[in-house]
């Protein structure tokens, strides 16, 4: 079974706001999905974080070396389009797109064997996780009452993030947090996302520290992207002083660009994103290594269904991921794919175990979004 083509659709429309200080517009694609069609008809899916005109650019690069491969050898593949990207954009939107392709062929592979990918990555620990609802910060009462809303759905765990946090008071910042967490009471958990990779982020170590220790007031279970993501050395000394969890790592790209985070202990839970940092091939070797150097694998997920769906499958494979990121209140997510995903009585989310992925898309949707045929 040969790879016969890949196409590209990117989703506009209904592109949630991502609490940049340049902030994204409905309209605006910063998601991409991706079909890899085989020359027996078999189809896999994938999802990309990248606009689609890169991503399309990406495949016109990458097609002579994927055009006619073995679509049943995602790992193999990947590989060889990442070994010979040195020179063309490895790291950046070809990574990214190497992404999408990576998802789609361990989709492709699942189908092909009638398993779900979590199986063939080696076991599945678990068929539910806990989704934390992952909400941009608002004013505080604001904030509380879609708390309480998402409470009532079903959701026993709450990130919240960017918005004006870091960016106005230290004051401020304690009245959002203190909001939210009585709001959703003491039982759940709560986790911040300070946003460093936002533009021009100016907080550093001092900041970072102090906020820290606010936030173990309340509990926080983990303080995400407090310093730019580039400030290793800040990283190692924060997670060292912080009486709270410190996670990153959602910017970075290939197992490479991680080695040296999680060699120097920068992180408590590193969290690489399947969508940008080379598929699951690569994100699964990145949990491998965070697991030998002591360090919690949560994936990052503000994309689409599919990309939760790839997530689902890696938290299946893997002991101690028992978090996923559910991004709250996206067409992206909830209107893509023909089943509803479902939160049980306990706010566990099942893991699909049917082939590949486990989800089907809903056209109509794809459709509406991309203004094509899917």
């Amino acid at each position: 079974m040969n790879i016969r083509e890949i196409r590209a659709i990117g989703l506009r429309g209904a592109t949630p706001e991502g609490g940049w200080s340049d902030e994204l517009e409905g309209d605006d694609c910063v998601h991409t999905l991706i079909t890899v069609i085989t020359d027996e008809g078999l189809t896999g899916l994938g999802s990309v974080f990248t606009n689609d005109d890169l991503v399309k650019s990406a495949l016109a690069v990458l097609e002579p070396l994927y055009l006619g491969e073995n679509a049943l050898e995602p790992e193999r593949v990947s590989e060889k389009l990442h070994q010979n990207m040195f020179w063309l954009g490895r790291g950046g939107s070809i990574t990214h797109a190497i992404s999408g392709i990576d998802i789609a062929l361990w989709d492709l592979l699942g189908k092909a064997t009638g398993q779900p990918v979590g199986r063939l990555l080696g076991g599945r620990y678990r068929d539910r996780v806990r989704p934390y609802a992952s909400v941009l910060m608002q004013a505080p009462a604001v904030l509380a009452d879609y708390l309480l809303q998402l409470k009532e759905q079903g959701f026993r765990a709450f990130k919240i993030g960017w918005g004006p946090f870091g960016r106005q008071s230290h004051a401020l910042d304690e009245k959002i947090v203190k909001a939210a967490r009585e709001a959703i009471g003491s039982d759940v958990l709560l986790m911040v996302d300070a946003g460093g990779s936002d533009a021009f982020w100016n907080n550093g170590y001092k900041w970072a520290l102090r906020t820290s220790q606010m936030l173990a007031d309340y509990d926080v279970a983990w303080f995400e992207e407090p310093l730019k993501p580039d400030a290793l050395q800040d990283y190692i000394l924060l997670r060292q002083k912080a009486p709270v969890p410190i996670s990153g790592g959602e910017v970075l790209t290939r197992r490479q660009a991680f080695q040296p985070w999680l060699q120097a202990g920068a992180f408590d839970i590193v969290q690489p994103d399947v969508t940008k940092v080379g598929g699951i091939s690569e994100e699964r070797r990145i949990a491998w290594m965070a697991q030998e150097n002591g360090i919690r694998f949560i994936p990052h997920g503000w994309n689409t269904a599919v990309g939760l769906a790839a997530d689902l499958q890696l938290a299946s494979a893997f002991a101690d991921t028992d978090l996923v990121e559910y991004l709250t209140g996206s067409p992206y997510i909830d209107e893509l794919v023909v089943d509803d995903w479902r939160l049980d009585e306990e706010g566990m989310l099942p893991i699909p175990d049917k082939p590949g992925l486990g989800i089907t898309l809903n056209t109509e949707a794809v459709e509406k979004y991309s203004n094509q045929d899917e």
